[in-house]
């Protein structure tokens, strides 16, 4: 054991030396460095807050790069960078931004037929990088080799399924999301779960939050099954409203509708209520596959107006 005792040193002491510290540090820093200080004054810049600071501008380069996306060729949605630079020659000190959500509807707008259709690779890989670098998740139209009939088409409310035998409609959640009632039949893989005692969280989240698909429709599904069945089951997908740009992650546990609806998914009463609210019945979305190995991404909503930046300004040094 070593023959010197090590002093202890309390929360309250240990904060009172980290002061003296920090304003020794502030002090010989104006000392050296004035021009320094003063440039963060005249910015109302705090030198101890420049951390925090940097963090906003990285979250503003974010969104920026956003915004000067290269779109496919035919396809010309977002301002080039000399346009940016025109604007600040002419005399505009700052650039308004919208929100993250705004700035997507801006965007689809545009980019979009005027009526939901199959889309083009070109137009879907531009949506995957539109969708990763604004919404945060990562998707792909095409995923292991597997794609929808259609990834821009309409969806439509479904009714609560039957996660189990002797599953009743007031075994799920109370409130407006009960008005649609429970699906008469069983999903296209059955119950979720032999048993209520079986019953977990997990699976309490995939029926809240589930799509239905047309793989019934799938040019192969019949000559490859059981393996799109089981690739297919429970698989995450990204169902963006191309109207609104609210976005939610939903699990797949259903197979439909039909062609004759005029609809290509559907979504639960949570899902449909999320996308455009209690009267929401059908509108255009569009439905990427998650690309999501370490099952790292959670059913449900995604907020991505977490970053709000409302104004950044560019000043000349």
């Amino acid at each position: 054991m070593s023959a010197h005792k090590k002093k202890s040193i309390t929360a309250d002491e240990l904060r009172r030396k980290l002061k003296v510290k920090h304003l020794a540090q502030k002090a010989k820093l104006s000392a050296k460095y004035p021009k320094v200080e003063r440039f963060f004054k005249e910015r109302g810049i705090e030198p101890e807050k420049i951390r925090e600071h940097s963090a906003k501008i990285l979250g503003a380069g974010a969104i920026t790069g956003a915004l000067l996306l290269s779109p496919p060729e035919a396809i010309r949605v977002l301002p080039a960078p000399q346009e940016l630079v025109n604007k600040l020659k002419s005399g505009e000190s700052s650039i308004a931004l919208k929100t993250p959500q705004e700035l997507l509807v801006e965007t689809l707008s545009p980019a979009l037929p005027e009526k939901p259709r199959p889309l083009t690779r070109d137009e879907e890989k531009y949506l995957e990088q539109l969708f990763k670098n604004i919404i945060g998740v990562d998707v792909r139209a095409t995923l292991q080799g597997e794609h929808l009939n259609t990834t821009y088409g309409n969806i439509g409310t479904e009714q609560h399924l039957m996660r189990y035998p002797g599953d009743t409609i007031w075994e799920h959640r109370f409130g407006d999301n009960l008005v649609e009632g429970m699906a008469p039949g069983l999903g296209a893989w059955g119950y979720f779960t032999p048993s209520r005692a079986a019953m977990s969280k997990e699976l309490e989240e995939i029926e809240k939050w589930y799509v239905v698909v047309q793989t019934l429709y799938l040019p192969d599904w019949n000559r490859r099954q059981p393996y799109l069945k089981n690739w297919y089951k429970y698989r995450k997908v990204l169902i963006v409203n191309t109207q609104n740009g609210n976005a939610v992650v939903a699990s797949i546990a259903d197979s439909g509708p039909a062609a004759w609806t005029g609809k290509h998914f559907g979504g639960s009463p949570e899902v449909m209520q999320y996308l455009g609210g209690s009267r929401y019945k059908k509108g255009p979305v569009i439905v990427f596959f998650v690309d999501d190995p370490e099952n790292e991404v959670p059913l449900g909503p995604v907020d991505y107006n977490i970053i709000s930046l409302p104004e950044i300004a560019l000043h000349e040094i």
